[in-house]
């Protein structure tokens, strides 16, 4: 495994801007093996489209399918100069040498999760409170995901959080803030001014019909995040 260097702050930022969650409840899960390909071919189209970070999520998977599945999306990754960040599952993201791992409110304990990974690689952590927050960056994230801010079919569980919360917490913490939950491109201009650096996006890219062209049209309204 190569020793990671770690991502400056300004680099950081820029590639939380589009930040692409995979989702294999797109796929057709009927097909087996072409299910895996289809879902590293939706990845590459995101990732021609502008994604400028990609989150590998995949809850009912075993660690082996986990494992090879996020090897080949590493590779991808790395083509298009992208960091690959993998949800919750600390042992895969160590062992297939990914940028970075993010967890949960409900998941592995963030300064767990920070000593597991060393300083180098990338942690990303949930929030939905201001306590949150600021308990989190205390114990090593590097950057904070909040949400859900708009109803959201993608996670069912996930609690609401205003737009007043949301800036809050930009205002209450030094990392970088990526807004998540039923964002598409008819809801980035109502998170203007809240103080975020980019956002999350699942269906909005792997649940439409053209994810190259639908990752495109959210790159080109994202960019005035890179200018805040």
């Amino acid at each position: 495994m190569t020793e990671k260097k770690r991502i400056d702050a300004a680099a950081l930022r820029r590639a939380l801007r589009l930040y692409a969650v995979t989702d294999r409840a797109w796929l057709d899960a009927s097909k087996g093996e072409a299910a895996v390909r289809g879902l590293e071919a939706q990845i590459e189209a995101a990732l021609r489209g502008g994604a400028t970070v990609v989150q590998l999520r995949e809850k009912n998977l075993g660690f082996d399918d986990f494992l090879r599945e996020a090897v080949a999306v590493k590779r991808l990754c790395e083509r298009f100069d992208v960091p690959l960040i993998i949800d919750d599952a600390l042992d895969v993201a160590l062992e297939c040498d990914a940028d970075g791992l993010h967890v949960g409110q409900r998941d592995l304990e963030a300064g767990e999760a920070r000593r597991a990974l060393g300083p180098n690689r990338i942690l990303g952590v949930s929030a939905q409170t201001v306590a949150d927050a600021r308990l989190a960056v205390e114990r090593g994230a590097d950057y904070l995901g909040v949400g859900a801010i708009f109803p959201t079919a993608t996670k069912a569980d996930a609690d609401a959080v205003s737009l007043e919360t949301l800036r809050a917490i930009c205002g209450a913490v030094s990392v970088p803030v990526v807004a998540i939950g039923g964002i598409g491109a008819a809801q980035i201009e109502r998170l203007n001014g809240t103080g975020i650096v980019g956002v999350a996006v699942v269906s909005a890219v792997f649940g439409s019909a053209d994810v190259e062209g639908a990752t495109r049209e959210l790159e080109r309204l994202t960019r005035r995040f890179a200018e805040v």
